[in-house]
């Protein structure tokens, strides 16, 4: 992919952070920004007089303008991550063949269900002990400790994970401002108390906030915590879907190709699967083998979004999302739904935010019949995989949909 080295030079920024370069797109959309607030240098169309900014035979002059970069908090890592990059006019598809009710007739199946990430950027918050629990997924109870402490992250007093059964992938930011430790599942029962996690950091590497942001707590792909993630402020009324990959998990006994050795069942970014992924991937039904833990799953260029069908504004906002952008598989379901990937933290609930701006709940199921669990069935058959995604590919590779993300 062409890029051109223009870098807006903003005053404050992170001195050892190097900035990443804008290609020709987001140097436009800056400069855009930059002309309609009245603040006007190093922008140009490469000509003009003395002094104007230059497209082409130098760099631009420096802008002042902090608001073109982007807020690592809201959309961290950097612009070429696979969070951040769009799918690209190259990518090869081919069809995930997702049927519309995941399961035969089971229609108490959920459509969608809400996987929470539990996403705690509070770098200044008093640093909080997370001890071992041994309970994991055995439906104990999470909130007793029965080993020694495994790692300390800032978290605010009164943020409580009351003890649940989910994945409860979490991620904390550090007080250095950029580093971010994965863990799960995550229970933190008291406020002020000490949380619990049956992972520690010798399973789940430190993430740069400014890296490439692959690696998280998602036990069944290795994937983030946080990359993907629908977080708070994004699908609202009167916006625009995400400008980022999200995460999906699903029903793998009837999904995912049915693999014969651990190898065969996850393809990069992910690098693993689950540990029951020989005997119980694609078990009930053989699919095709791009269907593997990792898949890059998106909406092709050549299907007309407005010709699905779909009846309500947040469908027609993910819709948006998932050709542009796609989804990636980070984990299986041990029963048949279609699941996306949600900010539960210190800011509050994405599930909520999303029943107060639409109405209803974001988690619904098959039977309910309703708008919403109807559009998420039409989402789920329109996906094909980007076959071809790879570290030097991201997304298919080519000229990508959308200009990459702004830097931060």
């Amino acid at each position: 992919m062409l890029q051109n080295n223009f870098v807006l030079n903003v005053p404050g920024e992170l001195p050892a952070k190097p900035r990443d370069s804008l290609n020709v797109p987001q140097f436009l959309a800056a400069c855009a920004v930059i002309i309609a607030t009245g603040v006007l240098e190093g922008c140009g169309s490469g000509g003009g007089g003395e002094g104007a900014g230059t497209i082409q035979g130098g760099a631009p002059r420096a802008a002042t303008l902090a608001s073109v970069h982007r807020d690592p908090l809201q959309q961290p890592f950097s612009s070429s991550s696979i969070w951040n990059m769009p799918i690209g006019s190259n990518a090869a598809y081919v069809p995930a063949n997702i049927p519309a009710i995941p399961y035969g007739d089971a229609e108490w199946a959920p459509m969608p269900k809400i996987d929470i990430d539990i996403v705690v950027l509070t770098p200044n918050a008093p640093l909080t002990n997370v001890n071992y629990s041994n309970v994991g997924w055995t439906q104990g109870d999470r909130c007793a400790a029965t080993g020694d402490m495994l790692f300390q992250v800032p978290i605010p007093s009164d943020f409580v994970v009351a003890n649940n059964y989910g994945n409860s992938s979490a991620v904390f930011l550090q007080g250095d401002g950029r580093t971010l430790t994965h863990t799960q599942p995550f229970t933190r029962c008291t406020a002020g108390g000490p949380a619990t996690s049956f992972t520690g950091a010798a399973v789940f590497a430190a993430v740069d906030l400014y890296g490439d942001g692959i690696k998280g707590s998602h036990g069944g792909s290795g994937l983030s915590a946080i990359g993907g993630t629908l977080r708070i402020g994004e699908l609202r009324p009167g916006s625009q879907g995400p400008a980022h990959a999200l995460k999906v998990a699903v029903y793998s006994p009837l999904v995912l190709y049915n693999c014969s050795t651990m190898s065969e069942c996850y393809r990069w970014p992910a690098d693993r699967a689950d540990s029951n992924a020989v005997s119980e991937y694609g078990k009930q039904r053989q699919n095709s083998s791009a269907m593997k833990m990792g898949a890059l799953l998106a909406i092709p260029t050549f299907t007309d979004i407005s010709s699905l069908g779909l009846e309500t504004e947040p469908a027609k906002q993910l819709a948006w999302t998932l050709q542009n952008y796609g989804a990636y598989i980070d984990d299986s379901q041990p029963e048949p739904s279609f699941v996306l990937n949600a900010e539960v933290g210190p800011n509050g609930s994405f599930s909520s935010q999303f029943e107060a701006d639409w109405g209803f709940a974001i988690e619904q199921r098959v039977r309910d019949d309703s708008p919403w669990s109807r559009d998420i069935q039409r989402l789920m058959i329109a996906l094909h995989v980007v076959d071809n995604n790879g570290p030097s590919s991201v997304g298919g590779g080519g000229t990508p949909l959308q200009a990459l993300a702004a830097p931060i």
